[in-house]
């Protein structure tokens, strides 16, 4: 239905369309429009604040992770004395040892826990998933298992009368048996981190190796004070050595991951400012 202006109607009347449909449907979906516009600012503005929480709240982590870290694993290692909590060549000294790993793998968690939260994006609603390649997978579990495989090799070969003097079972516990078992507990972490995708799958490793060096030199001084054999001595010197070279090699996967993520930003803000 068409209108005709009149000199009566003056210039108020339908002054957005001549057609009386038209005007209404126009009007009706500018309303709907300020209303959607409204509801999003309005949810962005609600979703914004606890974002800008929740990123300041991450600030502390920086540096309570790392005292969490400290405190758990260089304190008692480094300042309590192996004299108080080692008796001797028992149950009692390999469980005292045992209890001072577990110390350090609860702060080296809660650590990973904290670096995860620190690592994830700043907008909640995008999944912060890192998955690591294949061959970067293959090769942590060459080296895991090559560490995992030469004390029980040498176990095996004590056991047999192969390596001669013969070691028994609970000295050998008490040197290399925390080992053992906090290497287990790292198998177990990065697979874990590998199957959720976090992006804490490159510090994970480089944590709990930083730390089996001093653990082995700690069985380097309980074997002065059992008089470990000259084999199980070369043995855990040969360990602190294979593990500091996969250290290295850690390392130095970091820094190329540092570079990459570098190189991918460049290329990235170039696409932009091309398009």
């Amino acid at each position: 239905v068409t209108y005709a202006l009149t000199e009566k109607a003056g210039d108020k009347f339908l002054d957005k369309s001549s057609e009386l449909f038209e005007t209404l449907r126009s009007e009706s979906s500018d309303s709907r429009d300020e209303a959607s516009i409204t509801k999003a600012e309005d949810r962005t503005d609600t979703t914004n604040q606890p974002v800008a929480q929740l990123q300041f709240l991450k600030w502390p982590l920086w540096l309570l992770g790392p005292s969490v870290l400290l405190g758990t694993g260089m304190v008692p290692t480094l300042w309590l004395p192996i004299s108080t909590i080692f008796i001797g060549p028992n149950v009692v000294s390999l469980l005292s040892l045992i209890g001072l790993d577990c110390i350090f793998n609860l702060g080296c968690t809660l650590f990973l826990l904290m670096a995860d939260y620190c690592a994830k994006s700043k907008n909640l609603g995008q999944a912060s998933k890192s998955k690591p390649p294949v061959s970067y997978q293959f090769w942590n579990l060459v080296a895991t298992l090559t560490g995992l495989a030469i004390p029980l090799m040498m176990l095996f070969g004590s056991q047999k009368g192969y390596l001669q003097p013969q070691l028994p079972f609970i000295p050998y516990a008490v040197l290399l048996g925390p080992y053992i078992l906090l290497l287990s507990v790292q198998m177990l972490t990065e697979m874990l981190t590998w199957h959720w995708e976090s992006p804490i799958w490159l510090v994970t490793p480089v944590v709990y190796e930083a730390y089996r060096v001093l653990q082995l030199m700690r069985g380097l001084k309980l074997g002065v004070e059992l008089s470990a054999p000259a084999w199980m001595m070369h043995t855990i010197r040969g360990l602190v050595c294979w593990w500091v070279l996969i250290l290295g090699v850690q390392l130095m996967r970091v820094a190329w991951f540092a570079g990459f993520t570098a190189r991918a930003q460049r290329q990235q803000s170039s696409a932009s400012a091309d398009a």
